[in-house]
């Protein structure tokens, strides 16, 4: 998948006659958007599935891709989350969705519009590299 969704949210920012749009404020937002981006290339998405107990804690999952068995994991950055705050999050998802049965692949797409990440491809080879193609995480824009 081209992960284009900054210029998405671009685009929907700049509407006929200053029309109302879909700002992308927080995190939920950044789920909104990529819900219907998803819709153009899967028939069966399945948003807010609850997983297993893992370390005591239910938790649900942003996005399953049931028949590619894929979980689709959305962070967007903000002003209190540092880089070590975002790769705790990341690093937990990696160890609640690894046993998952759903889950042989997992997609973690981090929004960060305002650019807060500082060494994003850092974060992302350290991830990608570690768990032997399980994860692969996206942080756009670059």
């Amino acid at each position: 998948m081209n992960w284009k969704i900054h210029k998405v949210a671009r685009q929907l920012r700049n509407r006929y006659n200053a029309r109302d749009t879909l700002s992308i404020e927080d995190e939920y937002d950044t789920q909104d958007l990529l819900h219907a981006i998803l819709q153009l290339y899967f028939d069966d998405i399945r948003a807010e599935e609850w997983t297993p107990s893992y370390a005591g804690i239910c938790a649900r999952m942003d996005f399953l891709l049931k028949n590619k068995k894929t979980v689709i994991e959305v962070k967007k950055t903000r002003a209190s989350m540092k880089d070590k705050d975002l790769g705790d999050q990341l690093i937990i998802d990696v160890d609640r969705y690894k046993n998952h049965p759903d889950c042989e692949k997992l997609v973690c797409f981090v929004y960060d519009p305002e650019g807060r990440v500082g060494n994003p491809k850092g974060i992302c080879n350290d991830l990608n590299q570690q768990h032997d193609g399980f994860v692969t995480v996206y942080i756009k824009p670059e």
